[in-house]
């Protein structure tokens, strides 16, 4: 993260002190301290970014809705009543509706988070800011679709009689790992699409072949034991899990050993992700 420094130096006729900024070491991690004196600018440019959003909509703010609820009735009937895959028991609708509410928090942070940089572009080349809000704005401004998802979902589970556990205190947590897996992974992208441009081009294709290997339209058990270490490299199949148990009273717990391979590997992807973005905001207006 680029850091801020006030030099003893000032103006020639004004007599007022000038801040120099100056660039951070490669391979850096963000100045944190930095980061919470500009908190309330990470405020404003994620509600910014709902705002424009669903300006001149139609629809608004539904589609927070419509998404998710249509991507469940297509998944319902062909793999519920065609394929006929297992759902551990739960009816199939809320069982895919319970994994598509994370999915779509986690989808579009990935997408919008990716792409952040140069869509600050003209931002980011006036004016200094802590150049992380750039994609954590984008993947905040997700939480208020998650919120009127989730409200959906419940009317579900009032529907289907499903009543949540004490379990469901948990589901911050694993909001959390959503976040975090999406900023770690647009951290990467990001960078990368500054100099490469391709990268916006594979993002859907990327997450197209994300949503397959994650646990969404299949339970977990119908993976052989002894690959289930592998499925969960991915911190989204941990999320899954973790909210059809904390919500649906799925049969059993997440195995703690392997959320602890989930949490490992996001927490991997967000460390190197961190410095790399960092090394690589050094030229970022000389790449843009």
């Amino acid at each position: 993260m680029t850091r801020k420094a006030t030099a003893p130096l000032h103006g020639h006729q004004l007599g007022l002190p000038i801040t120099v900024i100056r660039p951070a070491s490669a391979w850096q991690l963000p100045d944190f301290r930095e980061m919470w004196a500009y908190r309330d600018l990470l405020s404003v440019l994620a509600l910014r970014d709902v705002r424009v959003r669903y300006k001149q909509s139609v629809v608004g703010i539904l589609w927070a809705v419509i998404q998710p609820v249509m991507t469940m009735v297509v998944f319902s009937l062909l793999f519920g009543r065609l394929a006929r895959i297992p759902s551990d028991g739960i009816p199939y609708p809320i069982f895919a509706f319970a994994a598509l509410v994370p999915w779509q928090l986690f989808h579009r942070a990935l997408t919008q988070g990716s792409t952040s940089l140069v869509t600050f572009n003209t931002m980011m080349t006036k004016v200094y800011f802590p150049r992380l809000f750039a994609p954590l704005s984008s993947i905040l401004s997700g939480l208020v679709d998650f919120a009127i998802a989730l409200a959906v979902l419940f009317a579900l589970m009032a529907w289907y009689r499903i009543v949540p556990g004490p379990q469901v205190a948990m589901i911050p947590v694993f909001v959390a790992v959503v976040l975090l897996t999406a900023l770690a992974v647009s951290l990467w992208l990001s960078a990368l699409n500054v100099a490469y441009r391709d990268v916006e081009h594979a993002l859907p294709f990327l997450a197209q072949l994300w949503m397959f290997v994650t646990p969404i339209v299949y339970p977990v058990s119908l993976v052989p034991q002894e690959w289930r270490w592998l499925v969960m490299l991915n911190p989204m199949a941990s999320v899954i899990e973790g909210f059809r148990w904390a919500l649906l009273g799925s049969p059993a717990a997440p195995d703690p050993f392997l959320v602890g391979i989930s949490v490992a590997t996001m927490m991997a992807l967000l460390a190197g992700g961190l410095c790399y973005f960092n090394r690589i905001q050094m030229t970022y207006a000389d790449r843009v």
